[in-house]
Formats: C-alpha cells, structure tokens, sequence
C-alpha cells in the first residue's frame, strides 16, 4: 500500500526476479510519460521504490500523485 510520508506518497514493490522488476519499471514509464508526471525511483535486484511529489505544486502530493499511484496499482 501506498503511504504518505514527507510530501511524498511512497510504495516499495517486490517482485520474482530483476527482468519482472525491471519489466514493471518500463510499463510505469509508459503511463507516467503520458500522463506527464514522472516519479522518483529507485531499483535493486527485485525491488522497486517508488515516490510521488508533485513539483510545480511545491512538493506536496496533489491529486496527479494520487492518479498515478492508482494507475500504477493496477499493474500488479
């Protein structure tokens, strides 16, 4: 689950193996480039993190945050 903390919502997924975790960051890639609002991540192995902010909004999480954290959800 995603959770606030910061100014930022922020979501830590596991997956099987590197390719699935890596295969995961290029769909999110895909929808934030779309959408246009491009998290902060980071990637080890099998493990994505995640962080949303908004940054025209002077860091906080506004409803762009919130849009992108649930078209992320439904990926896995």
């Amino acid at each position: 689950m995603w959770k606030e903390e910061d100014n930022k919502l922020k979501r830590t997924f596991e997956f099987g193996d590197f390719s699935e975790a890596f295969g995961f960051m290029t769909r999110v890639a895909l929808i934030a480039e779309k959408m246009d609002h491009h998290p902060w991540w980071s990637n080890v192995y099998n493990k994505v993190s995640l962080e949303l902010t908004t940054h025209d909004a002077g860091n906080t999480v506004t409803a762009r945050d919130r849009k992108l954290a649930a078209a992320i959800d439904k990926l896995v």
